[in-house]
This record gives C-alpha cells, sequence and structure tokens, in this order.
C-alpha cells in the first residue's frame, strides 16, 4: 500500500504508482476535517482522483467527532474506496490542534472519533496510528483494541512515538504484539526501505499488509518488485531510460496541470528524489536549484539523461 504523505500523494504521483504496477492500494495526502466541511478551494482541490487509481483511500484528520463525521460523509460521498482515519501525524501544528498523534494521548476522545464516523458511514472504515505520544506512555494496544471495537475494518501501525517523529527505528516488534491482539487486519507500516524489507515485515510480524511511504520517493517501482518476490520471482533495477520515462511521464503531467511556482517547486523536489544514487545526481540537484523556472529544469534534466544517452 501507498501510504499517504503530504505534499507528496497527490493525484500525478499516485497513478505513477499505479501504473508501475504491483501496489494494492493508494492513499491521498491527508485531508483536514476543517477544510474539508467548511469546503476551503485549497482542500478541495486536493480532493481529485480518477477512476484509475482505484482502489484508493482518503485520509482525514481532525479533533472533533461531529465535524470528522461530516468530513467521512463527504468522502464516501466522493466516491472513495476507504476512508482513513490520521492519528499518526507527529507534526507540531497537528499535535496542537488535538489532532493526529495527539489522539494517540487521548483515547476517550478517539473512541468518539471513530464511533462517530462508524455511525455515518458504511464505507469501510481504517485507522493509522503510532505508538503513542511518548516512550512512557505508549497506547497502541488498547488503541487497536478501541478501534476495532467501534468497527473499524483494519488499522496500520507505524511503530514510532510521535515525540520520535522520523527518528531512530521502527520498532517491528510491536506490529506483531498489535497483531496477536487484534482479529482484525494489522496494516505495518515504517523502515520500509527495499523489496526485501517489505517482506521481512511481513514475515517477521504476520501482519496483513505493508504500507510503504519515503522508500516510494526514490524507489517507485519498490511495489512492483515487491509484489515479484512474494510470488517467488527476481527483479530488475529500473534502467537509466526506465528512470528518465518515469521522471518524463510525471513532469508532464505536472507541468499540464499547476501554475508556474507550483510546478518548479515540486520539478526540483521530485528531481532530487529520483536521481538519488545515479552518477552526478548531486551535482544536477545542485544546478536545478538556481534555476528559475519550470521549463528550465525540466531542460536541465533532459540534458542529463541525454549527455548519458537515456533520452
Amino acid at each position: 500500500m501507498l501510504a499517504p504523505m503530504a505534499g507528496i500523494t497527490d493525484r500525478d504521483f499516485r497513478l505513477l504508482i499505479r501504473r508501475l504496477g504491483g501496489c494494492g492500494l493508494v492513499s491521498m495526502e491527508f485531508i483536514s476535517s476543517e477544510g474539508l466541511t467548511r469546503q476551503r478551494p485549497r482542500t478541495l482541490r486536493m480532493l481529485h482522483f480518477v477512476d484509475e487509481e482505484r482502489p484508493i483511500a482518503i485520509q482525514i484528520y481532525g479533533s472533533d467527532p461531529a465535524r470528522m463525521a461530516e468530513a467521512a460523509r463527504m468522502v464516501e460521498a466522493m466516491g472513495a474506496d476507504v476512508c482513513d482515519v490520521n492519528m499518526g501525524c507527529p507534526a507540531n501544528k497537528v499535535l496542537k490542534g488535538c489532532a493526529g498523534a495527539a489522539l494517540t494521548g487521548d483515547l476517550p476522545l478517539a473512541a468518539r472519533i471513530v464511533r462517530e464516523i462508524r455511525r455515518t458511514i458504511t464505507l469501510p472504515l481504517t485507522v493509522k496510528f503510532r505508538l503513542g505520544v511518548r516512550e512512557d506512555a505508549k497506547t497502541y494496544l488498547e488503541l487497536g483494541r478501541i478501534c476495532q471495537d467501534e468497527g473499524a475494518e483494519a488499522v496500520t501501525l507505524h511503530p514510532r512515538t510521535a515525540k520520535q517523529q522520523f527518528s531512530g527505528h521502527a520498532d517491528w516488534s510491536a506490529i506483531g504484539d498489535l497483531k496477536r491482539s487484534l482479529r482484525i487486519p494489522v496494516i505495518g507500516n515504517g523502515d520500509v526501505t527495499s523489496p526485501e524489507t517489505a517482506l521481512a515485515l511481513l514475515r517477521q510480524t504476520a501482519c496483513d499488509a505493508v504500507m510503504v511511504g519515503r522508500a516510494s520517493l526514490t524507489n517507485p517501482w519498490i511495489f512492483r518488485q515487491a509484489a515479484a518476490l512474494l510470488r517467488g520471482e527476481s527483479y530488475a533495477e529500473p534502467s537509466l531510460g526506465e528512470r528518465h520515462a518515469l521522471l518524463r511521464a510525471h513532469f508532464d503531467e505536472v507541468l499540464g496541470r499547476d501554475d508556474e511556482r507550483t510546478a518548479l517547486h515540486k520539478l526540483r523536489k521530485f528531481t532530487g528524489w529520483y536521481t538519488h544514487g545515479l552518477p552526478e545526481g548531486r551535482a544536477l540537484r545542485h544546478r536545478l536549484s538556481d534555476l528559475p523556472s519550470a521549463r528550465e529544469v525540466l531542460g536541465a534534466v533532459e540534458g542529463y539523461f541525454a549527455a548519458r544517452g537515456a533520452a
């Protein structure tokens, strides 16, 4: 599964992952229940998806049970395949609003949110959360049972605390503990850096599925590669030509949809990820930081691949 990532898993990136193959579910970047229910234009622009992306999950976050339930109703009306609730985001601005991972520290409120959403929609409901707010306040087992008892169909655990953010190591043993504690499916997430680690997470924890986030930025083929390993097959690393084709297809979508400022930001950002580990990739990334337009960035990228016979 493709994890929801703010500013990353927009329609263009989700389509790219879907077209490469091997991914069972893609997730939209997380959506504010306040922005959705108040129909703020910026939030509504994020919600566009097409049938080719299915099955697709829309993840919502917030701290007001009634507003979260209304947001879930809107998600169902939009035709999403899954409604996911974010109880794992460690960003300070989200925590300050008593949303995201802050809900691992307020289990009664977390229970009310899941209960109200479940009463409101018939769509499959999932919840993604962390170990707890701090190392000395781990609540994931209790929160998992709450989600199960309140009617969630599955849960996802990222086994770090909110305080850790993305530092240190994900404690995969906690995923196994949660799996043994629940009847509903448990999805594992965290420190999946390769197709091999995706399979290792499945085998070590007996979780029902694996959610991949940051590794898909530098290797969008990871889902297809992991699927091959699951079938007992080997996989090939993408060639320079395949990397070029993927980058060009993604950037053509960006240039066709986004304004100049947004397109420039995205092209620089994704070039940094897509050229990770390539020869002289760092020099290319440094050069792009000085270019003033999206078209010039694309031209520099095309020149990079042309010089290496991959145009």
